[in-house]
């Protein structure tokens, strides 16, 4: 990559990794937020559902509406909209109000995200995408890692406002980055909202857009239960579940980065074997859990493994709107993290029935068996595209052989 196209890639991460942090900051201020408005915690902890579902509903409405407006403007406007949803956060005073910041903040998130991966795509050399693209999404796994710790140790200190007012002072920042290495030439694509939302009836993008939403439902089927996993299956004293949970966001950066690798040259080729890998990892946890060592062993695994799909699942779909809907290719550029959202609700519930009705490690093959699910859907994907490729090349021999003999 050229020095313009590393700076470029630095500030998405640096976005990226500021969004990230103000979407999940949250989670660790939830005791703060309902003691302070005197509410529930479980009203508190609507906040995170909220955003989820306002993301996830948002984000492809909003971006099939903004795509025909150059994307410089457009990005600017939303992350200053960012920054002003984190100042209405932090000054927030009642439930209803923080609700509304939320949702907006999460609308926008959503949308960013889409257009930094379009820009991205766009701006970078094919055989460089795939590694462009995991170092965006590096800075959300960074952002749990980073962020979020320091976000939340700012809260509990100076109150849960002060860390939006540290979120808005990230957005800042990445306010004045952005205007000074986002590409200016970056026009819109015109068209109407029907043929951009035509995108999301095609039947090879809803087939693709539930491979990541398995993949990342499988481990979030151990990962909302994992503290209890480690303190009640692992014997893992309480004082060392958050060194746990932080080794597990090291080891993540680590997955993105793997992810990269995995994009290059057809990726998915490659990723019904990555959730073969994934299935196996988190079955593991089944057997290594009867010793600490053992069972942090396939933790590990299942952070290294759980990111690996991002890069080579948001190439795929930016492809697919490439052959098939060429003015939708901002929206296809939001539906991984979209998918990501729905497969985090997806595995929270399908957890949260297993500890119900069954025993709590058994979350361990229930989340193998779906990321099983996850590598059929990738094996199917991937046959459809050899068949489609073979269908062009059979029609294109038929009209080379039509022009000869005429």
């Amino acid at each position: 990559m050229t020095t313009k196209q590393r700076l470029l890639v630095l500030n998405l991460f640096l976005l990226t990794f500021v969004l990230g942090t103000s979407e999940f900051v949250i989670v660790g201020l939830l005791a703060e937020v309902a003691t302070d408005l005197h509410i529930a915690i479980s009203t508190a902890g609507a906040l995170v559902s909220v955003f989820a579902l306002a993301f996830a509903i948002g984000t492809p409405i909003l971006t099939a509406l903004f795509s025909r407006f150059s994307k410089y403007p457009l990005m600017l406007t939303l992350i200053s909209v960012f920054i002003i949803g984190n100042i209405v956060t932090a000054l927030s005073g009642s439930y209803a109000l923080l609700l509304v910041s939320r949702i907006i903040t999460a609308v926008v998130t959503g949308v960013l995200i889409a257009l930094a991966m379009a820009v991205a795509s766009e701006k970078v050399s094919a055989e460089k995408r795939g590694m462009a693209i995991s170092t965006i999404f590096t800075g959300f796994t960074v952002a749990s890692v980073i962020g979020v710790p320091l976000g939340t140790y700012i809260g509990q200190i100076a109150g849960w406002q002060m860390a939006f007012w540290f979120t808005t002072l990230l957005g800042m920042i990445s306010l004045i980055a952005s205007a000074i290495t986002l590409p200016k030439e970056l026009k819109g694509t015109r068209s109407s909202l029907k043929k951009q939302i035509g995108l999301l009836t095609n039947l090879r993008i809803i087939l693709a857009f539930f491979i990541p939403a398995l993949s990342i439902g499988a481990t979030y089927t151990v990962y909302t239960y994992l503290t209890p996993v480690l303190q009640e299956v692992l014997a893992v004293p309480s004082g060392y579940v958050s060194l746990v949970f932080l080794l597990y966001g090291i080891v993540s950066v680590f997955s993105t980065l793997i992810g990269g690798r995995v994009a290059r040259r057809n990726g998915i080729s490659k990723l019904s074997y990555v959730f073969l890998i994934q299935a196996a990892i988190l079955a593991s946890l089944y057997v290594t859990s009867s010793s600490i060592v053992t069972g942090l062993i396939s933790i590990a695994g299942i952070a290294l493994v759980v990111y690996t799909m991002n890069s080579t699942m948001q190439l795929y779909f930016i492809d697919l709107a490439d052959k098939h809907f060429p003015t939708a290719r901002d929206l296809a550029s939001s539906l991984t993290p979209v998918s990501v959202n729905v497969g985090i609700a997806l595995g929270s519930a399908l957890g949260g029935f297993v500890t119900t009705k069954m025993e709590l490690i058994d979350v361990s093959w229930i989340g193998g068996s779906v990321a099983v699910a996850a590598s059929l859907l990738a094996m199917i994907s991937y046959r459809l595209d050899q068949k489609t490729a073979v269908f062009y090349e059979k029609k294109s021999f038929v009209s080379s052989s039509d022009t000869l003999k005429g």
